[in-house]
């Protein structure tokens, strides 16, 4: 193949996101074909941003243009699970956004039935793009962000032991109507914000096995805690509201402990009651190194206003409460988060044939830590892993 070419299916924010990833690389590696929405409007308007030349409204339709060889979701996740078994099917290749799926449904019902349907979902996946041997791309951008790949690098050549890996997102909570319920979201911080630093933190121990004994170190078992802290009857009090407030049966703050095959521990807090703009925090302490990334803030760039308005309305960073002050501005947020990097291997994983960096392994690995946890928090138990893959 000389150029990938791409449906997308979805045409908000993550579809902008991933476009502007992709911008680079329409030249000379990929084409994007279509793009589908349930809102035909907005597809219109996404194509027309874009320059792309076909919109549909039914992405069952989109898979049957024989052309399109990679389908890129990005939809609720909720969808991805069944359009990813349905693109696998047809034949496509699939870039999928994270986390891989969940369980949707009621928020009231046990965890343990949550993760058994969880896991459901994620193995059918699996299954599927294996039966039809198709690439499948996990979106988890952390891995791809050029602090890690750059501890990668560091962790090889200094060849110590990983023992602790702590990492953290973190801020002031979604404004998406979505994240509010078990039903439409899968789960609340530790499912939405949680799934980057599970994910980070996985990958990095998958890559120190595979470096040091060809294969993954995987988690064996992990402890998780929740919170609901906006519900609390101080903060219910306070006249004004600084950060979102309007959850319905989902948590805003979330805690997980794993334990890997190998004995050593990684640390992910994920909340949604975290002031100050975004969090996303990466420490490895090492046999013989310690390493601290600072994906978001980082201070490439600090500036300082004593009004909110001084800077206009040049963006300054996301989740932001307000602009006066000091401020951490990025000279390139995608770049700094590994965007345009995750897309070009993506694109590179399938025009070579290759597996990519972040792939299936990692999209199941993180379901089932995300709702071990889950399950830890309901029972107050530690939850060891069955291997059955």
């Amino acid at each position: 193949m000389e150029k990938v070419r791409i449906g997308m299916v979805g045409s908000r924010f993550a579809a902008d996101l991933h476009l502007r990833a992709f911008e680079k690389l329409r030249a000379t590696k990929l084409d994007i074909l279509a793009v589908c929405s349930k809102n035909r409007e907005n597809a219109e308007a996404f194509s027309k941003r874009f320059h792309i030349p076909h919109v549909y409204t039914d992405y069952r339709q989109m898979l049957e243009r024989k052309e399109i060889q990679v389908v890129d979701l990005c939809v609720s996740t909720d969808l991805h699970h069944t359009i990813a078994i349905d693109a696998a099917e047809a034949g496509k290749h699939i870039i999928c956004e994270k986390p891989l799926t969940g369980y949707f449904g009621d928020g009231k019902i046990s965890r343990q039935t949550m993760m058994e349907e969880a896991l459901k979902n994620a193995s059918s996946v699996l299954k599927a793009v294996q039966k039809n041997k198709v690439k499948f791309c996990y979106a988890e951008n952390f891995v791809y962000a050029p602090p890690v790949t750059k501890l990668k690098s560091l962790i090889k050549a200094s060849q110590g032991t990983v023992l602790d890996i702590r990492a953290e997102e973190s801020h002031s909570g979604s404004h998406a109507a979505y994240s509010r319920e078990w039903k439409t979201s899968g789960g609340g911080s530790l499912m939405r914000l949680g799934s980057h630093p599970v994910g980070a933190v996985l990958h990095l121990k998958h890559y120190e096995g595979l470096m040091k004994f060809g294969r993954p170190i995987r988690a064996r078992s992990v402890i998780g805690d929740i919170g609901h802290l906006t519900k609390m009857e101080g903060f219910r009090k306070e006249p004004k509201k600084w950060m979102v407030d309007s959850w319905v049966d989902v948590e805003d703050w979330s805690a997980a402990l794993i334990t890997f095959e190998d004995g050593s521990k990684g640390t992910v807090l994920a909340t949604d009651v975290s002031l100050g703009g975004v969090k996303n925090l990466v420490s490895v302490h090492m046999s013989n190194a310690v390493a601290q990334i600072n994906i978001n803030p980082n201070n490439s760039l600090v500036v300082y206003s004593p009004e909110k308005n001084i800077f206009g309305s040049e963006y300054i960073t996301e989740k932001v409460e307000t602009t006066a002050g000091w401020q951490f501005p990025s000279p390139d947020e995608d770049w700094m988060r590994g965007y345009p990097q995750e897309m070009e291997d993506f694109v590179d994983a399938i025009l070579e044939d290759r597996d990519p960096i972040s792939g299936p392994d990692l999209a199941f690995d993180t379901v089932e830590v995300i709702y071990g946890a889950y399950l830890s928090a309901e029972t107050g138990k530690r939850i060891e892993f069955e291997r059955k893959r």
